[in-house]
């Protein structure tokens, strides 16, 4: 099922989202996040075209609280979770980070995922099991030695503890940090080496349902910042993320954050 879903995202991304790149109006909701008419439109068209792939419900980032809530405690067997585009933000300004991400959860975990950003045209994918994929070619993760302090981390300071997110901001333990504000991206941009290590205060489930299957699935390891079972499937609305591209910087990674929390 990965191919016809990377062709139904892909061109849904055609019809609605790439016209209207740079060209449309928004507005905040009530949590201060963006939304557009090319959301509201690209979920609409996903949540029709998803059930002919699978027909089951669909839970999207653009559904109120209520409506989020009643279909996750339904408890369904199969569950399509769709963010319409991940990064409004830069979607609205003209920065070309943002993506369509659309995930197929089987009893709460992901077991399909695909992130497609139409502007630069990478589309990442996962079938769990499967392996991990940009633009058809099987993602290769080479577990070699790297130091934390060589590693390019992208890091979201704005959702973490003051005190962690100012040690960072004044003495990191990588090399360089970035941040791009499109959470399903960071997720593959991780699993392809773009970036060493990965950190953010809290996503939401729509945030990381596929990235995080791209991840696992190209060999990358995740955790939470206070090392709890990743997929809580009891609460998905919030989750932390320490994250990196191989076991070998993932456990340099955790083990630094570890013993910043350590009680002084």
């Amino acid at each position: 099922m990965r191919k016809p879903l990377i062709t139904l995202v892909k061109s849904i991304a055609l019809e609605e989202v790439v016209p209207r790149y740079r060209q449309v109006k928004h507005h905040r909701k009530e949590d201060g996040s963006l939304c557009t008419e090319a959301d509201l439109m690209t979920q609409s068209s996903l949540s029709l075209a998803l059930l002919t792939l699978k027909n089951c419900p669909i839970l999207g980032e653009e559904m109120s609280t209520e409506e989020q809530q009643s279909v996750w405690q339904s408890t369904p067997e199969y569950l399509w979770c769709i963010d319409p585009i991940d990064g409004t933000t830069n979607f609205t300004h003209g920065i070309d980070y943002f993506a369509l991400s659309v995930a197929l959860l089987h009893h709460g975990l992901p077991i399909l995922g695909v992130v497609y950003n139409p502007i630069t045209e990478e589309v990442f994918s996962a079938e769990k099991g499967g392996g991990a994929f940009l633009n058809e070619q099987k993602i290769v993760n080479e577990c070699s030695f790297k130091a934390l302090d060589e590693a390019i981390a992208s890091v979201d300071f704005k959702r973490l503890p003051w005190p962690l997110a100012e040690r960072l901001s004044v003495s990191p333990p990588y090399s360089s940090q970035r941040n791009f504000g499109a959470c399903a991206l960071e997720w593959c941009h991780v699993a392809v080496g773009k970036f060493d290590v990965y950190l953010h205060g809290g996503q939401k489930l729509w945030d990381y349902a596929a990235g995080s299957l791209i991840l696992q699935e190209a060999g990358g390891i995740f955790t939470t910042l206070d090392h709890q079972t990743f997929w809580n499937i009891t609460n998905p609305w919030k989750r932390s993320v320490i994250a990196a591209k191989n076991p070998l910087l993932f456990d340099q990674w955790r083990t630094w954050l570890n013993d910043f929390n350590q009680p002084k």
